[in-house]
């Protein structure tokens, strides 16, 4: 049976004000991350086009994710049931969140899911999802040029982020909220 227990639970039950605050809390830091790395990537592309963008997004994504992290007694990142980068792949928890957040995306895309739930760890995770974006189709959909194929293979010889369409679960931006 997957573990959506916590989801279910959180969106039958009503919201306690402090929930309500960590929910906005992750929420400030997933818009923070998502706002940055996409000014970083659409700089990239305007500039030098997709095959730089790549670049940015390795080195400056886990940076920005990083410097969010520090600040706020959280780890900020992202994670995806498709990683470019293996150290993003979801733990079990997230992974059913993942397909949830699939099923509903695709019941209703015009809706974003996301869900606070306490890990079986004791720390509070927020998860928000990533649907795929016409903007991210040159490094993420199935028709990528050849050029950035191979720049994607350069920087992550174990990608598994390619073939989506617009639409689509790319992700999710993923707080870990450390226990205290």
């Amino acid at each position: 049976m997957k573990r959506l227990i916590p989801i279910v639970f959180l969106l039958c039950t009503p919201v306690l004000a402090d929930e309500q605050q960590r929910i906005e809390q992750s929420r400030h830091l997933a818009m923070e991350l998502q706002q940055q790395l996409s000014s970083e990537l659409m700089s990239a592309m305007k500039a030098q086009g997709p095959v730089h963008a790549i670049a940015v997004c390795n080195e400056r994504a886990p940076e920005i994710a990083k410097g969010l992290s520090s600040n706020h007694n959280a780890v900020v990142g992202r994670t995806a049931l498709r990683v470019r980068n293996p150290n993003n792949a979801p733990m079990g928890e997230h992974k059913a969140v993942m397909d949830y957040f699939q099923a509903r995306l695709a019941k209703d895309p015009n809706t974003v899911p996301e869900v606070l739930f306490t890990a079986s760890n004791g720390e509070q995770h927020y998860m928000r999802a990533i649907p795929m974006q016409p903007q991210c189709a040159a490094c993420h959909g199935s028709n990528i040029k050849p050029e950035v194929s191979h720049a994607i293979a350069q920087k992550y010889p174990y990608d598994k982020a390619t073939g989506f369409e617009v639409g689509d679960l790319r992700g999710s931006f993923l707080i870990r909220w450390i226990a205290e």
